[in-house]
C-alpha cells in the first residue's frame, strides 16, 4: 500500500509543477500563450487560466491527501511509545547513595619561582 501511495505522490507532484509552470506570475492568462479557439470558453485565455487554477487546486489537495496517507502508514507499524515527560523519574530516588571516603590529600603541585632582577 505504501508503495501505491508513493508512486501516486510522485506523480501527482510531477503534474503539480507542470501546472505550476504553466500558469502566468501575474494576469489571467495561459503562460504559453492560447488565444481564440473554436472550441468555446474552454481554451479562451480566461478559460484556461480558470482550467490550470482548478487543476492545481485538486492536484495540491491530492499532494496533502497522499502526503497525510504516507505519515499515518509510517506511523502505524511504529509501537507505541509514552511521553518523554512521562518517563521522567525522581532526582535520587533509583540511585543509592554511596559514601566515599576521603584518600590521602594530594600533594600541593611545585609554583616555579619567578627570577627578580637585581
Amino acid at each position: 500500500m505504501q508503495n501505491v501511495l508513493i508512486v501516486i505522490q510522485l506523480i501527482v507532484s510531477v503534474g503539480l509543477i507542470g501546472f505550476v509552470l504553466l500558469q502566468r506570475s501575474e494576469g489571467g492568462a495561459l503562460g504559453m500563450g492560447g488565444g481564440g479557439s473554436g472550441l468555446g470558453g474552454l481554451f479562451s485565455p480566461r478559460g484556461a487560466a480558470d482550467t490550470l487554477t482548478r487543476t492545481t487546486t485538486i492536484l495540491a489537495a491530492l499532494f496533502f491527501a497522499t502526503s497525510l496517507g504516507l505519515t499515518l502508514l509510517a506511523l502505524h507499524g511504529r509501537p507505541q511509545s509514552a511521553s518523554i515527560l512521562d518517563q521522567q523519574t525522581a532526582p535520587n530516588a533509583t540511585r543509592p547513595i554511596i559514601p566515599v571516603s576521603p584518600g590521602p590529600a594530594a600533594p600541593k603541585p611545585a609554583i616555579p619561582s619567578i627570577p627578580r632582577p637585581h
